[in-house]
């Protein structure tokens, strides 16, 4: 019989250890948890800084794009009134 409280004692002494690592397991279970929603939550927030950087890089391209059409077609409006200054200057002399 002592034989078998001992083998009791045991088996207590297990479980008990066996509810301890559980109640740790999940413990680092939630930690675990936390951890990935805020992980996440920082995801979505970079996604959406990315979007918006891309929509305003998007439009800066539209501008200048814009601005150097309007800056070749005032080079050539230039370049035609000099030729035509040099036209009169030649046909005057």
């Amino acid at each position: 019989m002592a034989k078998e409280g001992g083998y009791m004692t045991v088996a207590a002494e297990e479980m008990e250890e066996l509810r301890r690592r559980s109640r740790e397991l999940e413990r680092e279970v939630e930690e675990m948890k936390t951890a990935m929603l805020e992980l996440w939550r920082r995801t979505v927030m970079a996604e959406e800084a990315e979007e918006r950087l891309c929509s305003q890089l998007a439009e800066l391209e539209v501008e200048s794009l814009d601005q150097a059409r309007d800056y070749h077609d005032r080079v050539v409006f230039l370049m035609d009134q000099i030729s035509r200054l040099s036209s009169l200057s030649i046909v005057s002399s």
